[in-house]
């Protein structure tokens, strides 16, 4: 008898200790989730165009809304369904704005963004045509060159003249696949370049170059190397 009130009594003790061992255990259902940059309006879905900025603010339209809610940092669940007003990585009551005659795209602020917006095209209605390949190369009338900061991008040159545009384009242009390539890192990080490329268009062409010392490389499609001659366009 004694044996059984013991035993009735440790389980008294034991049983309390394993339901507060089970609240310290983390949910299936809780995750680190790595979100695209997106933002959810009217319905539709709009995912940020990664090679594209605004190219001048009197592309502006009227303000359509504001962000409701940021999603990053704050949900954890990967069944969450998105609702409108919510966007990856914007702060709640960040302004959306409509681009004028271009009803697939919005802009969001973004003090961060080279010209203060960040562009998003409409998923599944759009089609992605910011690549290299898509740039109407005759078009373009301004190239600006920015030296990559964390958060925000200085700009240290821009190109106007016509012969300037058409060599530094031409040298884009030319550069060589090479998907093999593996920078020099022995001695220090890659510096990280922005090129804008203008055109008459909302939205100009932005990419990345970087120079490891030795060699300038980019991302048209996959890793291509550049010819050296673009460091002349790139101050020291």
């Amino acid at each position: 008898l004694m044996k059984r009130v013991s035993l009735f009594k440790l389980s008294f003790i034991i049983l309390p200790l394993l339901l507060v061992a089970c609240r310290f255990i983390p949910s299936e259902s809780q995750s680190i989730i790595d979100w695209v940059d997106f933002v959810r309006w009217n319905g539709v879905e709009y995912d940020g165009i990664q090679s594209g900025i605004l190219a001048n603010e009197e592309f502006i339209d009227e303000k359509v809304g504001e962000v409701k809610f940021r999603v990053a940092d704050h949900v954890t669940n990967p069944s969450y369904k998105i609702k409108d007003g919510d966007a990856a990585f914007h702060e709640k009551g960040t302004d959306i704005y409509s681009i004028k005659g271009n009803p697939e795209l919005i802009a969001l602020k973004d003090k961060t963004a080279i010209n203060g917006y960040r562009i998003y095209f409409a998923k599944g209605t759009t089609d992605y045509k910011w690549y290299f390949k898509d740039v109407p190369i005759e078009k373009v009338n301004l190239i600006e060159i920015y030296q990559s900061y964390s958060p925000s991008a200085k700009k240290i040159s821009e190109i106007k003249d016509k012969e300037k545009i058409v060599d530094f384009l031409d040298i884009l242009k030319n550069s060589k696949e090479d998907s093999n390539f593996q920078p020099n890192n022995d001695h220090t990080n890659s510096t990280h370049y922005e090129i804008v490329l203008y055109t008459d268009e909302p939205i100009a062409y932005k990419y990345t170059i970087e120079f490891d010392g030795a060699t300038y490389y980019w991302y048209p499609w996959d890793t291509s190397i550049l010819s050296n001659e673009i460091g002349k366009f790139i101050p020291n």
